[in-house]
């Protein structure tokens, strides 16, 4: 079974799901412990995604075996440089690839975007996604931005 990565509008009832999953489960691994609906609400008024659209941005499903398993999103940030937010999947369908296909679908998106690098910044406990970001060829940087889950900066050559 393989993963099926699409472009969604951000704003359909499939996308909401997969983002309420991704937010759900960083706030819970932030504060070590199951997150709270308000927890996760106001992340989500926080850092929202309404910019995941064309023509600077770009927001991912990935289905596998016909279920939303992930997503991913791109954004331009400069004319050349996208940046690659929201990456998820979710835990029944870790360790089956679909990290990996998805940040290669969002890596294709942003070039044809136009960005020529992509970029992102993440947590330290986000331990497998530093691995999943190292092992696809993105490089540690000093940091580019600086924000209260920024602990990690990577960039990549497109």
């Amino acid at each position: 079974m393989e993963w099926i990565i699409e472009a969604a509008p951000v704003g359909s009832a499939e996308a909401r799901a997969a983002l309420l999953a991704y937010y759900t489960d960083i706030v819970g691994r932030y504060h070590g412990r199951p997150a709270r609906r308000d927890e996760v609400a106001a992340a989500m008024a926080a850092e929202p995604s309404d910019d995941l659209v064309p023509p600077g941005g770009v927001f991912l499903l990935g289905r596998r075996g016909g279920e939303v398993g992930g997503c991913a999103g791109v954004r331009l940030v400069e004319p050349e440089t996208a940046e690659l937010t929201r990456v998820h999947v979710r835990s029944p369908w870790r360790g089956t690839g679909g990290g990996s296909a998805l940040v290669a679908a969002a890596e294709a998106a942003a070039a044809r975007l136009g960005a020529r690098t992509i970029r992102l910044d993440t947590r330290s406990d986000l331990v497998e996604a530093r691995a999943l970001y190292a092992g696809r060829g993105y490089r540690e940087v000093e940091p580019f931005c600086s924000g209260p889950y920024s602990d990690h900066w990577f960039v990549k050559e497109l």
